[in-house]
């Protein structure tokens, strides 16, 4: 791990200023949303019930669920917005629910005698009733406080800057310091939000004004530094004179040309490669990494970012909604031109690799049990297929097995991180691994044929939004990519990362130089 912390420290700031916002901006507005709503709730039942049953379902709801939920009612937009929305609503629960009870907790004979002496119900209200109330409201802040801070790590996949970024891509990568480094500075940001507001509370039971003042001050001025030293980190690595001038000359100055990419390791060596062209042609980049694969095409087709990297078997299935698959040339044809009448967005085209799926069992397995189709799995009584959740939802999957007869095996959804690890370790019987992973190989692993077709292709190709395809240099940056990538070489890439553990950036550089034009 302590080979791995100038890395990590290297991003603190834009990821730990980010979470920060995040979350400090989510949680107070849940404050001057649930203040006011609770203080009326508190005095009339008819408000207090459905207030609380909405706010109790929002907080059923998975945060990663509110959050990905975010992105289609916003249309396609991602980053910021969708994420301190549903961070928002995450946290207004505990904060009105103790406003509410603190409220309602207030003996009567208290009022009673507020009353007596001549005061106003407002005045009763502030000068009474919240100071009472004011350690059951507090502990519902920093019940909020610690909730919000921990979701905003799932922010990261709708685009989102956060420490969820660590937590995400070390997962992926297999880089367990980043996803413990990520962890500990997300748990240690919680709770020093959590002590700056206790801090408030003993002031404020003492009296003492000014250490009130100063806590407040600090929860405020805490995450102004840090965005602060963020943006000056920022600054410095901002370009010349010189490259600006080359970025007018290529016609790419513009506007920043945004990159995206989903959560798995070739989809970051893949964006590692592009911003590389990119910024060879004097364009300025900017990253949104481990996004799903609805909320990057909603933010592709929406203009939230430039260009990705995609699979016409994905794009075929989840954004078509086609079923039956067909041949390799038909089906990226047809692809393209679905994209280009829908919504103006430009296939560029194919890099070179297919990144399919296919049912891998180890070596040992297939030779017990004479494995050669996926047909022969139907011999076996038992059988466990391990799968990325993503794939037990698409249309080959049922496909699959209702061509091949497997409706009684037993589904085991992981992350991708973990199947090959489970297959090897026999946790499962197969598994649904991607046919450009190295650890293919590197696990000699046996693909299974699929004779009848159940499978559609997935050749990847480069996406551009109909905003960047107008943008004529763009495409003449990433030309050089098309058809120069093969199924080895993406392998041998995948492996730099997954099997020997070196940065990304060396497994992308790997492609670059084999593609120099």
């Amino acid at each position: 791990m302590f080979e791995a912390l100038p890395n990590l420290i290297e991003n603190l700031p834009a990821y730990l200023g980010g979470h920060m916002r995040l979350s400090v901006a989510a949680i107070l507005t849940a404050l001057f949303v649930s203040l006011p709503l609770g203080i009326v709730a508190a005095r009339n039942p008819a408000i207090a019930r459905p207030a609380l049953g909405v706010a109790s379902v929002l907080q059923t709801i998975p945060a990663l669920a509110l959050l990905a939920l975010m992105v289609p009612v916003l249309g396609g937009m991602i980053g910021f917005l969708p994420a301190f929305i549903a961070l928002t609503l995450y946290g207004v629960l505990p904060i009105l629910r103790n406003t509410i009870v603190g409220l309602q907790g207030v003996d009567v004979t208290v009022r009673e005698a507020a009353r007596g002496v001549g005061m106003s119900p407002v005045q009763s209200l502030m000068q009474v009733e919240l100071p009472l109330a004011a350690p059951a409201i507090i502990a519902g802040i920093r019940t909020a406080t610690v909730w919000v801070v921990g979701a905003a790590t799932l922010a990261t996949p709708v685009g989102a800057t956060s420490l969820g970024n660590y937590i995400f891509s070390g997962l992926q990568t297999r880089t367990w310091a980043a996803v413990i480094f990520g962890c500990l500075c997300s748990a240690g940001l919680a709770l020093l939000l959590d002590q700056l507001i206790a801090a408030i509370e003993r002031a404020l039971r003492s009296g003492e004004r000014r250490g009130s003042i100063g806590a407040a001050l600090a929860t405020v001025l805490v995450p102004v530094l840090v965005l602060g030293v963020a943006n000056i980190i920022n600054s410095s690595a901002s370009d010349s004179l010189g490259a600006e001038m080359a970025r007018a000359e290529s016609g790419l100055s513009d506007a920043p040309v945004l990159v995206g990419a989903k959560s798995f390791t070739e989809q970051y060596i893949l964006a590692d490669v592009i911003e590389s062209r990119l910024r060879a042609a004097g364009a300025q980049t900017d990253r949104r990494d481990n996004l799903g694969s609805t909320v990057v095409f909603d933010a592709l087709r929406s203009g939230e970012i430039d260009v990705y990297v995609d699979y016409t078997g994905t794009l075929w299935a989840n954004a078509m909604g086609e079923d039956a698959p067909i041949g390799r040339h038909l089906m990226n044809a047809a692809v393209s031109s679905w994209l280009y009448e829908s919504s103006g967005i430009v296939s560029l085209g194919r890099l070179g690799f297919e990144n399919a799926y296919g049912f891998a069992v180890t070596r040992a397995f297939a030779d017990a049990n004479e494995l050669e189709t996926i047909s022969d799995l139907a011999r076996l009584s038992s059988l466990s297929v391990g799968a990325d959740p993503e794939f037990f939802a698409r249309p080959e999957w049922e496909r699959t097995r209702s061509l091949y007869g497997l409706d009684g095996v037993e589904q085991r959804s992981m992350d991708s991180t973990f199947m090959y690890d489970a297959v090897q370790n026999g946790a499962v019987d197969v598994i649904t691994a991607y046919t450009s992973d190295g650890r293919v190989l590197a696990y000699d692993l046996v693909v299974l044929e699929d004779p009848l077709g159940a499978l559609p292709p997935y050749d990847a190709v480069i996406l551009l939004s109909a905003e960047a395809a107008q943008r004529p240099a763009i495409a003449r940056a990433l030309a050089p990519l098309l058809g120069a990538i093969d199924a080895d070489l993406m392998r041998q890439a995948n492996a730099v990362v997954e099997v020997e553990r070196r940065p990304v950036s060396e497994a992308a550089q790997l492609i670059l130089d084999a593609t120099q034009p």
